[in-house]
């Protein structure tokens, strides 16, 4: 019950022009954004974040939650229109959206694709308000040694997120943890890594390290390619609409599909992507006709696209209650509660409970705001892709650079951005993924503060750190995942080469 009032008294403070007004405009930007092949709601988010430097934090919650949320559901719109899926999370729409599109049925797809995107977004709100203050309450008895584990946890998803090639991964992540070495010792304020260069003694700062890994870096591969890909076959906006009927009975795959991408939303290192396929392929397994999957089926559409729609809200849970960024995107959101002050974790429960709770709050609109631009604007935001990428490019190169500097008013910060955005650019190129090194540049720092405080308290002994159940419990599952992670990728390997 007092959760449920806490949520009430969220919705009370939300409900004004401004945080209602950001949620319009985060979720309209976030829908284009989602729409544009290349663009995904993580770079939309790392875009527009320095936007919020100067709001409150919840408005400025509103702007970003409003971009995820559009960002997800405008994957489908191209997903299904032109077979160009505007996100990877959207990816798995498309194999059902286009044979649709071809049909003649581009509407009552597109309809499919908003309706379960807004029952798979709502389900995950109430996931996140009844799961988050729960978890809150268990973390509150955290000591050093729970967030050295919690850490060193959070850093071993760099495994599951390099899935393919762990050693790259592994290239990635300690690029991230020497980047996160740069600066002053946290315990000794001994300047590491500076070369003598005073400026390099605040470190390398979030903002500029997010937007060069995720979007200035994808704006250099977009200008290397020179867009010389072939014409896209484009099917209009037309047909029919989904009838009531129609809806009602893909209910089940949609409450499947929601609470898939509940549960998987809430484990770290999966994300919408993992979550739609795995969706899509329960719907194929239990579905009435099976053999539709692949011509055109509305279930496949329901299933991928209320899943992907429930990671929305589950991503936020091990976010706002643990400090760990499950995936990229959660990781500038991470950047964003840092920038308003905000410490994620267990306390923030309680010394920023109205916060917490209006950001569920708004969350919960943002939703209801994408099914209304959804329904009244497809035809508008699909035109967005006629848009040519060499007008969009400059355009948003612009803003990297505007929200950069904003982020501290040093042209330092400048010189750190574009360094690190050529390296990332290299690295995709290399095939070595960013997020690892994101998120061990956040967790880093966390990882070696926590151990190196606890071993002064414990005067040098690492029995603190084996003797606490809850941080027992996170290395042991740290130890699994890495164990499972190298026997899949022995396997993988090994197949590999039998070919």
């Amino acid at each position: 019950m007092s959760i449920f009032m806490n949520l009430i008294n969220g919705l009370g403070s939300v409900m004004n022009i401004t945080c209602l007004s950001m949620a319009v405009f985060g979720t309209f930007l976030g829908i284009i954004i989602g729409a544009l092949p290349g663009l995904t709601a993580t770079t939309g988010v790392s875009i527009f974040l320095p936007m919020t430097f100067f709001m409150e934090p919840v408005p400025s919650f509103a702007f970003l939650l409003g971009i995820y949320c559009g960002g997800i559901y405008g994957g489908s719109i191209t997903a299904i229109l032109i077979n160009t899926p505007g996100t990877p999370a959207a990816a798995a729409t498309s194999m059902e959206g286009f044979p649709l599109a071809k049909q003649g049925k581009a509407m009552k797809a597109l309809d499919m694709a908003l309706y379960a995107s807004f029952v798979g977004g709502v389900i995950s709100c109430i996931a996140l308000t009844w799961i988050a203050p729960i978890l809150a309450n268990l973390a509150m008895k955290f000591s050093h040694a729970e967030y050295f584990a919690l850490g060193l946890f959070g850093i071993s998803i760099v495994a599951s997120l390099s899935a393919g090639n762990l050693v790259k991964g592994l290239i990635g992540a300690c690029l991230g943890l020497l980047l996160g070495m740069i600066g002053l010792d946290p315990i000794n304020s001994v300047a590491r890594l500076t070369f003598g260069n005073k400026l390099m003694t605040n470190g390398i700062t979030l903002i500029p390290a997010l937007i060069a890994l995720f979007a200035v870096s994808e704006l250099f591969i977009q200008a290397e390619e020179r867009f010389h890909q072939q014409e896209e076959i484009k099917f209009e906006v037309k047909g029919e609409h989904l009838k009531f009927k129609d809806f009602v009975k893909e209910w089940k795959h949609m409450l499947k599909g929601s609470l898939i991408g509940c549960f998987i939303g809430a484990v770290p290192a999966t994300g919408g992507a993992v979550a739609a396929f795995f969706s899509y392929n329960e719907a194929r397994r239990s579905a009435r006709q099976p053999e539709l999957f692949g011509k055109g089926s509305m279930e496949g559409i329901a299933a991928s696209e209320s899943a992907n729609n429930g990671v929305t809200g589950s991503t936020l849970i091990p976010l706002l209650t643990l400090g760990i960024p499950g995936d990229s995107v959660t990781a500038v959101l991470l950047g964003a509660l840092m920038v308003q002050g905000l410490t994620p974790g267990p306390l923030l429960f309680e010394t920023d409970g109205d916060t917490v709770y209006g950001i569920f709050a708004i969350l919960l609109i943002c939703n209801f705001i994408m099914l209304i631009l959804g329904a009244l604007g497809i035809r508008l935001f699909y035109k967005i892709t006629d848009v040519p990428k060499r007008f969009l490019q400059p355009v948003i190169l612009s803003l990297c650079l505007i929200g950069t500097y904003a982020s501290s008013t040093r042209k330092y910060e400048l010189v750190v951005m574009l360094v690190i955005a050529i390296v990332a650019f290299f690295m995709v190129k290399a095939k070595i993924p960013t997020a690892p090194t994101l998120i061990a540049l956040i967790l880093g720092p966390t990882v070696e503060s926590s151990l190196r405080r606890g071993m002064v308290a414990a005067r040098g002994s690492l029995g603190e750190f084996l003797s606490r159940p809850v941080a027992d419990v996170f290395l042991v599952i740290t130890a699994i995942m890495l164990v499972i992670t190298l026997i899949r990728e022995g396997k993988a390997h090994r197949e590999a080469l039998k070919k």
